[in-house]
């Protein structure tokens, strides 16, 4: 089975990008969502989080609460590397499970969309890398308007991940995802048949 790796800076459309390729029949597995899964209550990672973090990280219902712990690991760099060391060995024993399980399967090419491939160097490991990019100002556009930060907020969690040119130097294949939907899509459309077609 070959492994893409589908990346790009923070609001620069990774999500909806996952979205259309699982519509063209793509099989994603999402970092978000895996890293969403280790933390949940129950799991060993929510433990270590309080312990390092405190109490004050968890919402009334016991579950994570991921934009004060965001808020904090943004503003403290040892803090997200405490973070990262806690939660990033979990997120990558549980993607190759859940890679393994689409082997298995007989699917002949995954896609794993992640944030930080590039930064971590994981793409090296990959069969490929779609890279989704757009402008600054279009991030700050969307992180201000969707999530609603503030625009320092915006422009420290952009400054967070490497920089969009440096994911582009690493890709296979970008698409810009600045204009119209439509044209988003069509462009990978185009992508992902050639991916099928490289068998």
């Amino acid at each position: 089975m070959r492994v893409i790796g589908l990346t790009g800076g923070i609001a620069s459309g990774k999500s909806t990008a996952a979205r259309t390729l699982a519509e063209l029949g793509a099989r994603i597995v999402d970092a978000d969502q895996v890293a969403r899964d280790v933390v949940a209550p129950g799991q060993p990672a929510l433990g270590e989080i309080v312990r390092s973090f405190g109490r004050e990280m968890l919402q009334p219902d016991g579950t994570l609460d991921r934009k004060k712990l965001g808020a904090v690991i943004f503003a403290d760099p040892e803090k997200r590397r405490t973070l990262n060391a806690i939660t990033h060995p979990r997120i990558a024993l549980e993607t190759q499970v859940r890679l393994g399980k689409l082997r298995e399967e007989g699917v002949p090419v995954a896609v794993y969309e992640a944030a930080l491939l590039v930064e971590n160097g994981a793409h090296k490991a990959l069969d490929g890398l779609i890279v989704v990019a757009c402008d600054e100002a279009t991030q700050l556009r969307r992180l201000v308007g969707r999530d609603g930060y503030t625009e320092a907020e915006a422009r420290s969690r952009i400054a967070a991940q490497a920089p969009v040119a440096e994911k582009i130097a690493a890709a296979t294949w970008v698409v810009d995802t600045s204009g119209p939907l439509v044209d988003t899509r069509r462009e990978l459309g185009r992508v992902w048949e050639e991916i099928l077609s490289k068998r």
